[in-house]
């Protein structure tokens, strides 16, 4: 199998595999929206917000990560999955602090998340694979 096929097939599975992650924390603004709610409280520190909003949240989320699965405008849609994953992962910096404590150990799969993000964002014009644009 040739380099550049290689290459486009790792970036497609980093970004199904990405785009599965956001996809089910979208999906919980939209069936969950009081966790949802909490998650806002907790880590962004801003205040409750009504179902509306993030039905409306949710749905802009959906349209960007569409745009991102299908690799549509890949510098904005690439690169806003990195920056809310970005923010989200920053945003949780205590858990890391407590990594035995609850369930903190979970956050550190954002690390290679993010890892992937920024990748799939570098690494944008090499990923062809099952791409509309």
């Amino acid at each position: 199998m040739e380099s550049s096929n290689r290459i486009a097939n790792a970036l497609f599975l980093l970004r199904l595999g990405v785009f599965v992650v956001m996809f089910m924390w979208t999906i919980d603004k939209f069936i969950n929206p009081d966790h949802a709610a909490a998650v806002y409280q907790s880590f962004y520190f801003l205040g409750e917000f009504s179902a509306t909003i993030f039905l409306i949240i949710g749905a802009l989320e959906m349209l960007i990560l569409i745009g991102f699965l299908l690799g549509i405008k890949k510098t904005i849609t690439y690169g806003l999955v990195l920056a809310f994953h970005t923010v989200s992962t920053v945003s949780t910096w205590a858990k890391f602090l407590d990594p035995f404590e609850g369930v903190n150990l979970l956050f550190f799969a954002a690390i290679p998340m993010l890892a992937a993000c920024w990748a799939l964002f570098s690494l944008r014009d090499l990923d062809t694979k099952f791409t509309v644009g």
